[in-house]
C-alpha cells in the first residue's frame, strides 16, 4: 500500500503538496464532503440535485446518520511500527484491496452523461469494487465491461413481476457480477419531499431505466415495445418496480434462479439479522438508504453493533449510511463492518467531473483511510476492533 505507485495515503498528499510548492496549483476537488456537496450543487439542476441529496421528510434520518459517528472516538495507540500497511480485506472468499466498495446509486444519467459508465472507469481506475444499481443508466452488461477486471456486484430491487427478477439475476451472473444484493427497505418509494415539490421522478423521463428497457422478461409484458410507445413502458415499470408483498418465505423464490451469493441489504434490527442468516442468506449490509426511506429511522451506525453481535462471524456484514470521510469508515470496521459502501460523495465527484471527480472522492477517501489507519496504530484491519474505539453518548 505504501508502493509510489499506489495513490494513497502520504504518496497522495506529497503529489498535492508538490503540485502547490512547484506548480502553484491546488486540487480541482475540495476534500471536505460539505464543500464537495456545494460545488456539485452548481453542476446539477435544482430537481436533479434535489434528488441526490434529499432524504425522506424531514431528513433527520439523514442527519443521525451523522451524528452516530460522533458517538464514537478513534483511540489512537503509539510507537507501533506502521511504516508498512495492508488494506485489504476478505469477503464472501474474494480479496478486496480496501475495505471499500462504491454504493449502488441508481439514475446517475441525471449527475453526468456518463452517468454508471464513468463511474465504473473510475472504480476500474483503482480497482475499487462496485455495486450496481437495478436502476441503473445504463445495462448491466455495459457496466460491467467498463468494469472489467474489477469486482462487481449487482443490487436487485425486487420487481413485482416476478419473472423480470428472474431475468435480473440471471443477466447479472452471466455478465460477471459476483453477489446480488438485495434492497429491502424500498419496496415502495419513501416520501421525499423535495421530490414532492419538484414533482419529479426520473424514471418517467426515461431516465434509470435501462435494464428494464432491455430485459426480456419485462419487454415480454409490454402491449408494445419500448421504441413504439415509451409511455406504457415507463408507467409498467412504476406498477412493477417493487412489491410490498414480499415476506421472509419469498427467498426461496431467489435461490433458486440463482448460485451466486445472496446479501440483503437494509437490515436495521438485530432480529431480522438473525432471521436473514437462518434464511441462508450469505451477508449482510447495515443500512438506511441513506435516509431516504424513514424518516425518523435509527441512525444506521447505532443499528451496527448489534446486528455485528447478533450474526457473529457466521456472515459478512457490510455497511453503508452516512460514510463521508475515511476516518468513517475505519470506525465502521471497528465495529464490526467488513466493509463500508459510499456513496453520495462519489455521485457529488462525478457531477463536478465525471470519471475523473469519481476517482479525485475515492482517492482522497482512502488517503484519509489509510492515514487514519497508521495514526491510530494499525497496519491492517483485522487489528482493528471496537477496543479501537470509545463511545462517547449523545
Amino acid at each position: 500500500m505504501n508502493d509510489p505507485s499506489k495513490p494513497f495515503g502520504p504518496n497522495r498528499q506529497r503529489e498535492v503538496y508538490a503540485g502547490g510548492m512547484l506548480a502553484d496549483q491546488t486540487p480541482d476537488l475540495p476534500t471536505s464532503p460539505d464543500e464537495l456537496a456545494d460545488l456539485a450543487r452548481e453542476h446539477l439542476p435544482p430537481e436533479a440535485h434535489a434528488y441526490v441529496a434529499g432524504s425522506a421528510g424531514s431528513e433527520s434520518t439523514k442527519g443521525e446518520n451523522r451524528r452516530a459517528f460522533d458517538r464514537w472516538r478513534i483511540v489512537p495507540r503509539m510507537l507501533r511500527d506502521v511504516s508498512e500497511r495492508d488494506l485489504s480485506v476478505e469477503i464472501l472468499g474474494q480479496t478486496l484491496p480496501v475495505p471499500v466498495m462504491l454504493a449502488p446509486v441508481g439514475v446517475q444519467s441525471i449527475i453526468h452523461e456518463e452517468g454508471e459508465l464513468a463511474t465504473a472507469r473510475a472504480a476500474a481506475d483503482l480497482d475499487v469494487p462496485l455495486v450496481l444499481s437495478s436502476a441503473s443508466s445504463e445495462t448491466m452488461e455495459d457496466v460491467a465491461e467498463a468494469l472489467g477486471d474489477t469486482l462487481g456486484w449487482f443490487q436487485l430491487y425486487w420487481s413485482a413481476d416476478r419473472d423480470v427478477t428472474a431475468s435480473f439475476v440471471s443477466r447479472a451472473e452471466d455478465a460477471g457480477y459476483e453477489a446480488i444484493v438485495v434492497t429491502l427497505d424500498t419496496p415502495m418509494m419513501g416520501w421525499r419531499e423535495r421530490d414532492v415539490d419538484h414533482a419529479y421522478l426520473p424514471f418517467l423521463d426515461g431516465e434509470g431505466v435501462a435494464n428494464y428497457l432491455s430485459d426480456p422478461a419485462f419487454r415480454d409484458a409490454l402491449d408494445a415495445p419500448p421504441e413504439e410507445d415509451m409511455s406504457s413502458a415507463l408507467w409498467r415499470f412504476t406498477e412493477t418496480f417493487g412489491d410490498p408483498s414480499l415476506s421472509w418465505d419469498d427467498l426461496d423464490f431467489l435461490r433458486e434462479h440463482t448460485d451466486l451469493p445472496i446479501l440483503l441489504k437494509g437490515i436495521l434490527h438485530p432480529d431480522d439479522a438473525r432471521e436473514a442468516v437462518e434464511r441462508g442468506v450469505d451477508g449482510l449490509v447495515v443500512s438506511n438508504h441513506g435516509g431516504r426511506q424513514v424518516d425518523g429511522a435509527i441512525g444506521a451506525l447505532d443499528a451496527l453493533p448489534d446486528v455485528v453481535d447478533a450474526v457473529g462471524d457466521d456472515v459478512p456484514v457490510l455497511f453503508d449510511s452516512g460514510v463521508r470521510r475515511g476516518a468513517d469508515a475505519f470506525r465502521a470496521v471497528a465495529l464490526g463492518a467488513d466493509a463500508v459502501l459510499l456513496g453520495r460523495p462519489y455521485i457529488y465527484g462525478l457531477a463536478i467531473a465525471g470519471r475523473e471527480g469519481v476517482r479525485g472522492v475515492l482517492r482522497n477517501f482512502l488517503a484519509d483511510l489509510d492515514l487514519t489507519l497508521a495514526l491510530s496504530g494499525h497496519t491492517s484491519f483485522e487489528d482493528v476492533t471496537r477496543a479501537t474505539l470509545r463511545e462517547t453518548g449523545d
